[in-house]
């Protein structure tokens, strides 16, 4: 019979933690995703790498306050202030989805101190459809 050799792992009592990178650019595009349960902050550099993001649930809202304006409020300026640590100054902002939490996230992130320079709304629209079933004789 073999003997099997066993290995153990060390695991450090003090975990570093990561330290956060200032980015390069002081520009960036924040992408508001707004559904009707829950809206994500995404602020990426622009060539479209995420930086840092948020959500009503990250925040810690559960339920249907996840789709409040002031839970997407919050997120919004959770992931500004994470974004200014890193250096970002301005932002453009893109808007997707028809929830309640889109306008109050776009003043959060101008409360924030973050400068909007562009706002544009990449909600999809439907052109005309499906076809729709044919009516009953």
């Amino acid at each position: 019979m073999a003997s099997v050799k066993q290995t153990t792992k060390k695991t450090s009592a003090k975990a570093k933690p990561k330290k956060k990178k200032k980015i390069a650019s002081v520009k960036g595009i924040a992408h508001i995703h707004s559904t009707v349960n829950n809206t994500i902050v995404t602020i990426t550099d622009e060539q479209g790498n995420a930086l840092t993001w948020s959500s009503s649930g990250v925040i810690g809202y559960k339920g249907s306050k996840k789709s409040t304006p002031y839970a997407a409020g919050v997120a919004a300026t959770a992931a500004a202030k994470a974004a200014m640590t890193m250096g970002l100054k301005s932002v453009k902002v893109v808007v997707n989805g028809t929830g309640q939490g889109k306008d109050t996230a776009i003043r959060s992130l101008a409360a924030c101190g973050l400068e909007i320079t562009e706002l544009s709304d990449a909600t999809p629209l439907a052109h005309n459809g499906c076809r729709p079933p044919k009516k009953p004789r």
